[in-house]
């Protein structure tokens, strides 16, 4: 099972935007504070979010750069080759309720 529940702090206005076939894509940040606090270690995790369709409409709509929302999702880990030709990794959470 690949479930992702997460609350946490918009760090930016979602980026709406529409693929080239017209379907609607979102992409944002969540910044999740950590359970526990060690010296010298961030308090949070900035996590990138990528929603589609009417959920992707509706964050583009209503969510704005520091509101607190709650999404659940499936954790996503893809790979791409940048212009150098070097192989980057990117790990999202895909939203599957918001």
């Amino acid at each position: 099972m690949n479930k992702v529940i997460l609350m946490g702090r918009l760090t930016r206005d979602p980026d709406l935007r529409y693929s080239q076939s017209g379907q609607p894509v979102c992409r944002y940040s969540l910044a999740v504070n950590r359970s526990y606090k060690r010296e010298g270690e961030p308090d949070a995790d900035f996590i990138n979010i990528v929603a589609f369709a009417a959920r992707a409409e509706f964050a583009g709509k209503y969510f704005r750069k520091g509101m607190m929302v709650a999404i659940c999702g499936e954790l996503r880990v893809s790979s791409f080759d940048d212009r150098d030709g070097n192989k980057r990794w990117t790990t999202d959470v895909i939203v599957t309720d918001q």
